[in-house]
Parts: C-alpha cells; structure tokens; sequence
C-alpha cells in the first residue's frame, strides 16, 4: 500500500516536468516561425517585386514584359481555385518551399528574355504563386493559433500581430527591391545597360535562393488537425472550390477581396503611369514606389498592433478605406498637374497616404480570414487569392483601353460595394456571437 501511494504520488511530477519544460520551449517556435517567413518573403519579392515593376522598361519588344505580367495574372487566377487542394496535399511547409521555384524561373528568364521564355515561366508562376499565397496565409494562422493556445493569449489578437508583422516584411521588399535596381541599373530612361540588366537580375536570383533557403527552416505544421479529411479528389474539390462560394460569409468578404487586389494593381498600372511620370518623370517612379512601401510597412505593424478581434478589424478596415476614398475624390474632383514645388508634393502625398490603406487591407483581410474560417483555411485563403488575382488582371488589361477618370469611377464604385458587404458581413458575424453567448 505505501508503494502504491508513492506511485500515485510520482506519476503526477512526471506531467508537471514535462508541462514546464516544454511550454516555454514550444511558443517561442511559432514567433521564429513567423520571423522566419517574413524574412524569406522579404528576400523573395524584394527580387520579383523590383523586376516586376521593371517589365514595361527592360523588356518592351512587342509588349513581351507587360504581355508576360497578365499572363502570369491570368495563370494566377486559374490555378488559385485549385490551390487550396495542393497545399492541403503537400502542408503549407512543402508548399512555400516548391512555390519559391516559379520565381527563380521567371528571374532566370530574364536573363535571356524570349516569347520562348518569358511566357512558360509567367504560366509556372502563376501556379507556384497561388500556392505559396495560400501556403503563407495558412501557415501563418496555423502558427498564430498556436501561439495563442500556448500562451493563453486572445487569438484574435495574435493572429493581427503576425499579420502585422508580416505585411510589414512585405511592404519594404518596395523600398529595397527599387534601392537595389536605382544601384544597378545605370540608365533609368531605356531600363539600363545590357551588362547592368545581367548583374541586376544575377543578384535578384541570389535573393530568390536565400528566401528559398529560409523556407526550409520552417517547423512542419498540422494545419488540418480538427478537419475531417477528404477521401475523393471530387469531395475535395467540392469542399474547397465550390462549398465556399455557397456560404453567405465568403459572398459578404469577396466584394473587399476584390477591391484589395484592384487597388493594388491601380497604384502599380494607373498611378504611377498616369499620376507620378507626369509629374516626376520616369526617374520619379521607383523613389515614388519606395514611399509607398515604405508608408504601407508602418499601416502593416500599426494595423496588426492594434488588432484585437472583429470590431478592432471594423473599425481599422473602415480607416483604410476612408483613406482610399479621399484619395479617389481627390483624382476626380480636386487633383491637376501643377508646376511648382506642390506638383512634386502631391504625388508623393496621395502614393504615401494610398500606401497606408494597402497596409491596412493587407493584414485586415488575412486576420479577418484567419479568425473566421478556422476549419477550412485554406479554402478561404484560396478565394482570397482567386479573387485578388483576377481583380489585378482586370486592371492590366483596362489600363490600356481606359482613362485615369473612368478607372476612377469604377473603384470607387468597387470600394462603396465591397465597405457594404463587409459591414454587413461584421453586423451577421456579431449577431451570431451574441446570440450564442
């Protein structure tokens, strides 16, 4: 009897030693993780953002850059739908790190940019970036939860500090991609020397490969833990592709996904073609882009620091659109090119408030998406980057056929659509707590 009572004595301490030896181990891997992935994403898009932007000017025969761009966009779009069924395949780990191959692709094409080329890497982009985007979004929500759960800390409010963190990582690839192409490129005007083209994007594949060597020292993770599995490819394509669309919370956000990826595409395809080259010039572009990223890193960290659930995103969301619809009624009503020094202010002004508002959409919709859709993520990280994607499209194939007052116009008639659904989306979300508690 008495070895009895010392075994059940014992068998408690055995729990307790493991219990204190492994929580203050186990969260700070999911802080690392987080780290981790925003700086890999930092190397990654510093090298694909800057060449991105530079596809109008180092590759103009017969359109090939830009050509190249909408098909990637239109790739994009196509392979997001089935993106979700991928990284549930694969787990979000395996899925960043395969993702990562598009873009060193794509930067390799360039080197000797061809039809032959170009065009096979934009289509295998645009299947490797709709699952890095979805594998992103699902790991980072699988990492914040646990965090959270670890630490006893509000979900919702750690889910907005890794978003926060990461567009934050995201947003300065703008500034450094464009410092490292104004180092290299000695000719601004005609894209620069064909030996400065070379080492500049021989340094962007370098970037590509650290990013690429920093996604391997990810944890693995089970995002799917509390997910029934799928047995059949049809049930799987059902659940992810055609089950969200049937639900009214994805209807009510797919109207504020949309407008996030027409009003990213706008400041890239309208602003700075219609906006800043008038009143900078083309040498103007990349230090106007660098103040975009720059002010839409500091809307990033200060969206996710004060994310703390979904009144927190309301409210926050319903700043950044105020932001956007100023800026478009100021396009409409009030803006002209000036001369003078004020003809050089505004636009850096208008590009810096405007970049604000990107950071706010940015972490808003990922948190938003993160605390309500916990069971599918990926699906819903899948129509996050469906719609986005076909948005941009949309806006590189108007751009030429369009004014700068039409394009106007039908964002701010995308932005009243898409705040409408949201608020009603956050009234039906909230009803629904309060009715459960």
């Amino acid at each position: 009897m008495a070895s009895e009572g010392r075994r059940e004595e014992a068998a408690p301490l055995v729990v307790v030693v493991e219990d204190s030896s492994s929580k203050p181990r186990q969260p700070k891997n999911h802080a690392r993780d987080a780290h981790i992935l925003g700086f890999a994403f930092l190397f990654l898009f510093s090298a694909y953002g800057a060449a991105q932007n530079l596809q109008s000017t180092v590759n103009t025969e017969q359109g090939l850059g830009t050509t190249s761009i909408g098909i990637l966009y239109l790739s994009f779009t196509f392979f997001s739908v089935f993106a979700s069924l991928v990284v549930r395949w694969l787990g979000s780990k395996n899925a960043l790190v395969l993702g990562t191959t598009g873009y060193f692709l794509f930067i390799a094409s360039n080197l000797k940019p061809s039809w032959y080329t170009m065009v096979p890497a934009s289509l295998y982009l645009g299947f490797t970036a709709s699952i890095i985007w979805v594998g992103q979004g699902t790991y980072l929500t699988s990492a914040a939860r646990s965090h959270a759960k670890d630490l006893r800390l509000h979900e919702g409010a750690v889910i907005g500090s890794f978003n926060g963190e990461f567009w934050g990582f995201f947003a300065s690839t703008q500034v450094i991609g464009n410092l490292i192409s104004l180092l290299l490129l000695t000719n601004g005007s005609d894209g620069g020397s064909p030996t400065g083209k070379s080492l500049l994007f021989t340094v962007f594949l370098g970037c590509i490969l650290l990013g690429a060597l920093l996604m391997c020292f990810l944890s693995k993770r089970d995002e799917n833990e509390d997910v029934l599995p799928s047995h059949t490819l049809v049930g799987s394509l059902v659940k992810s592709v055609i089950a969200p669309l049937l639900e009214t919370r994805v209807l009510l956000i797919i109207p504020l996904i949309a407008y996030s990826g027409l009003q990213q595409a706008f400041v890239s395809a309208e602003f700075t073609k219609k906006i800043i080259e008038p009143a900078l010039g083309v040498s103007g572009v990349g230090g106007a882009m660098a103040v975009f990223g720059a002010t839409d890193a500091i809307g990033s960290l200060l969206a996710g620091r004060f994310t703390s659930g979904l009144a927190s995103v309301t409210i926050i969301v319903s700043v950044g659109s105020f932001l956007h619809i100023s800026i478009l009624l100021w396009l409409l009503f009030g803006y002209s090119l000036t001369s003078g020094v004020s003809s050089s202010i505004l636009p850096l002004v208008m590009v810096a408030i405007w970049g604000v508002g990107d950071g706010v959409f940015n972490t808003q919709l990922n948190a938003l998406l993160g605390m309500l859709f916990k069971r599918d993520t990926e699906a819903a990280f899948a129509q996050l980057k469906t719609w986005q994607s076909a948005a941009i499209a949309v806006v590189f194939f108007l751009s030429p056929a369009i004014g700068l007052q039409a394009m106007v116009i039908l964002m701010i008639v995308a932005l009243c659509i898409a705040m409408a659904g949201f608020l009603f989306l956050t009234l039906r979300v909230e009803k629904s707590s309060a009715e459960i508690h």
